[in-house]
C-alpha cells in the first residue's frame, strides 16, 4: 500500500512527541539509584504508557486485546514484528520480568537501567554457570509476583513470514518449570515502518500450556499461537 499524506503527517507527530517526551523519561532513569527500584519500575510503566497513548492518539492505532493477561507465575512468549510490542510490554503486563539477549546490557547507561528493572540476560554459550544465574534471578522475580516475558523468536519476523523459535526456548522451558501462555501480535502491517499508518494492532492470548511437555510439543504449540494472527499483510 502506498504511503499517504496522512501516515506521514502522524508519523512525524509521533516522533517529535514520543521521543521528544522520552528525553524526560532518560533523565528520570539516570536518578535511578536514588528513585530506588520500585520507582523506577513504575517510571518505566509510565514511559510504556505514554508510548501507548501516543499510537492511539497521534498515530490512529487502535489496540485490541483479545483473551485475559496473565498476572503472575508464567512465562509469556510473544510474537514479535515491531518495536511497538517491545515498548508495550509494561503496560501490557504490568510489571514483567523480560528474557533477552545479555547484549542489551552492555549498552552504556541503558544497560544498567535495564538490568535494575529486571531484565534477565540470556548468554549464549557461557556454560552452566552463566546459565544457573539467569535461571536464579528469574525465579527470584517469579517469586516478587512478576510475569516472565520473552520473544521466543529471538528477533522481529515480518508480518506474513514464520521463524523457527530459537533453540533455547524449550530449554528455558523446561528449566523453569512454568505454565506458558503464548500471545499472537500483529504491528507490523501498522507499526514495523518508517511512516506508520493508522489501523488496529491486535494481542491474543492463546490458551495456557501447561509445564512438562517434550520439546517438539511446546515448540509446535507455541509457534503455532504466537503466529494466529500472522497473515500475509496488505
Amino acid at each position: 500500500m502506498m504511503t499517504r499524506p496522512g501516515d506521514i503527517l502522524r508519523s512525524l507527530a509521533f516522533y517529535a512527541v514520543f521521543y521528544g517526551g522520552t528525553v524526560f523519561y532518560v533523565l528520570g532513569a539516570l536518578a535511578a539509584p536514588v528513585l530506588g527500584r520500585k520507582a523506577f519500575i513504575g517510571l518505566v510503566r509510565g514511559w510504556s504508557r505514554f508510548h501507548r497513548a501516543c499510537v492511539t492518539g497521534l498515530l490512529g492505532i487502535r489496540v485490541r486485546v483479545e483473551g485475559v493477561l496473565p498476572e503472575q507465575g508464567v512465562l509469556v512468549a510473544l510474537r514479535h514484528e515491531s518495536f511497538f510490542e517491545a515498548i508495550d510490554l509494561p503496560n501490557l503486563l504490568g510489571r514483567p520480568a523480560i528474557i533477552a539477549k545479555a547484549e542489551l546490557l552492555r549498552i552504556p547507561l541503558w544497560g544498567r537501567a535495564a538490568a535494575i528493572y529486571g531484565l534477565i540476560p540470556v548468554e549464549r554459550d557461557q556454560g552452566a554457570r552463566a546459565l544457573r544465574a539467569m535461571l536464579a534471578a528469574a525465579r527470584a522475580l517469579t517469586a516478587e509476583g512478576r510475569v516472565l516475558a520473552i520473544f521466543p523468536e529471538g528477533t522481529r519476523v515480518p508480518h506474513g513470514t514464520t521463524r523457527p523459535l530459537q533453540s533455547g526456548f524449550a530449554g528455558l522451558y523446561k528449566l523453569l518449570g512454568l505454565p506458558v501462555v503464548p500471545i499472537a501480535v500483529d504491528s507490523g502491517p501498522c507499526y514495523h515502518r518508517r511512516w506508520k499508518r493508522r489501523g488496529t494492532i491486535t494481542l491474543r492470548v492463546g490458551e495456557t500450556i501447561p509445564p512438562g511437555l517434550p520439546r517438539a510439543e511446546i515448540e509446535g504449540k507455541v509457534l503455532t499461537a504466537i503466529n494466529s494472527l500472522n497473515a500475509t499483510p496488505p
